[in-house]
């Protein structure tokens, strides 16, 4: 069953979806809780569907650990996990990836249920990114409560951003992790060595000029081929960082 934790977060989100829909209040009170409280709902289902599919795979032990709860505390180490994911998203506009399941590979069926495993969390943020965007891709008139739509824009980006950088063939990422079963000898010791440091490595890809200007690129041209108006995702942005 999901946690009470989990319940209260996703009643926040539809409680600052409401508020910004309704106008009422502070329009940045109420993007900043739909955002934020979106984005951790969303990291739920991104570690659920990591641990659901272990758990089909073999590993029982995600169960025992709470993985299966949509907890996003019983997703590794708080800070690492939510605040700092967080952080970079209020400073960066980034969707970061945050939490992780400690999976037991040896009690997984196959190599291929074990790269399953890795890619369908970011599956879980494609899927979401589908469904805010759904409005836009029908042509909802976002004249109507531009605030709204402004946030579901920001927040549908996120999940895109988060998806694709999960993806990267890093180690220790989802994307590295759904090639270590296929990996042997020294190139998996290699793996290994740098999986510690995944998060560090995401970090120095993000800021390396030519790099990040071709991930901007490429995720932008994904999210106009949806029809998600960049207009709207600058502004809730904008919102979201008001202190610029």
């Amino acid at each position: 069953r999901p946690s009470p934790v989990f319940g209260g977060v996703a009643a926040l989100w539809l409680t600052g979806g409401a508020l910004a829909w309704f106008e009422y209040g502070s329009r940045v009170v109420n993007v900043l809780l739909f955002v934020l409280a979106g984005w951790v709902v969303s990291l739920s289902l991104h570690e659920y569907a990591h641990a659901l599919t272990a758990y089909r795979s073999g590993d029982h032990s995600v169960a025992a650990r709470g993985y299966l709860t949509l907890n996003p505390l019983k997703y590794t180490h708080p800070f690492l996990s939510i605040v700092l994911p967080l952080v970079f998203l209020l400073i960066g506009g980034i969707g970061l990836p945050g939490g992780a399941v400690w999976v037991n590979r040896g009690a997984v069926r196959t190599r291929g249920r074990a790269s399953l495993i890795s890619l369908v969390g970011p599956g879980a943020n494609v899927v979401f990114f589908l469904v805010l965007a759904a409005p836009f891709l029908i042509g909802v008139d976002t004249r109507a409560h531009p605030t709204f739509w402004a946030a579901v824009a920001f927040l549908a980006f996120l999940q895109l951003t988060a998806a694709a950088l999960n993806l990267l063939p890093v180690p220790g990422l989802d994307g590295g992790n759904a090639l270590r079963p296929w990996l042997r000898g020294d190139t998996a010791k290699v793996y290994d060595y740098l999986a510690p440091f995944g998060f560090l490595l995401l970090v120095l890809i993000i800021f390396t000029p030519v790099v990040s200007d071709s991930f901007w690129r490429i995720v932008l041209g994904i999210s106009d081929l949806i029809g998600v108006p960049r207009g709207l995702i600058v502004s809730g942005l904008d919102l979201v960082q008001f202190w610029r």
